[in-house]
C-alpha cells in the first residue's frame, strides 16, 4: 500500500514595519523590546522579550532568564505565560508579542519560539478555546503576525491523544 502525502501549511501576514500594525498590536511590540532589555543571557549573549495582552488590556512581560546549569533558565514566551497562570488564571490572552536582539549579530528577521514554548503557549490558547495572535520581530526587519499558536505547531500534544 502506498504511502499518503500530506502537507501543512501555516499562514501569516508579513509587515515591512511597525507602522503597518494595528495599533493595539504596534504598542505590544513596543512592549516586547522595552521586555528584552530585562532579559538575562549571560551565556548566550541572546536577549529575548514577550509582552502579553489580555483581555481585560492588562500587559505582562517576559524575558528570557539564563542560568549557568544549562537548562535551568527559562525562555521568555514561557515566562510571561507562565506569570499569567499565575497571576491572571482566568484572563484570555489576545495576543504575544516577541523580540528578540542577540549582541554579537543582527538578528533582521522574525524568529519563532522554541518546540518547548511552543507546546506551553498552545496549551493556554486550548484551555481558553479562542486564538492567541503572535507578532514576531528581530531586532529589526520585518514582523510576522500569525492568527493562532497552532500555526507554528502542527503535530502538538493534546491530553486525548496521550491517552492509552
Amino acid at each position: 500500500m502506498a504511502a499518503e502525502s500530506k502537507t501543512f501549511e501555516s499562514r501569516y501576514e508579513l509587515h515591512q514595519d511597525e507602522d503597518s500594525l494595528p495599533i493595539p498590536l504596534r504598542q505590544l511590540l513596543k512592549e516586547a523590546k522595552q521586555a528584552l532589555l530585562n532579559a538575562h543571557a549571560p551565556y548566550s549573549q541572546f536577549n529575548v522579550g514577550a509582552a502579553v495582552l489580555l483581555a481585560s488590556g492588562k500587559i505582562v512581560w517576559g524575558s528570557n532568564q539564563e542560568n549557568m546549569a544549562y537548562p535551568s533558565g527559562l525562555c521568555a514566551e514561557r515566562v510571561a505565560f507562565f506569570s499569567v497562570g499565575a497571576q491572571f488564571p482566568n484572563q484570555k490572552i489576545i495576543a504575544v508579542a516577541i523580540s528578540v536582539k542577540a549582541n554579537q549579530f543582527l538578528v533582521d528577521e522574525p524568529l519563532a519560539p522554541c518546540g518547548a514554548c511552543r507546546q506551553s503557549m498552545l496549551e493556554f490558547e486550548l484551555k481558553q478555546g479562542d486564538p492567541i495572535t503572535i507578532v514576531m520581530q528581530g531586532e529589526t526587519g520585518s514582523i510576522a503576525v500569525l492568527e493562532s499558536v497552532k500555526s507554528l505547531l502542527p503535530f502538538y500534544f493534546l491530553e486525548e491523544r496521550l491517552k492509552g
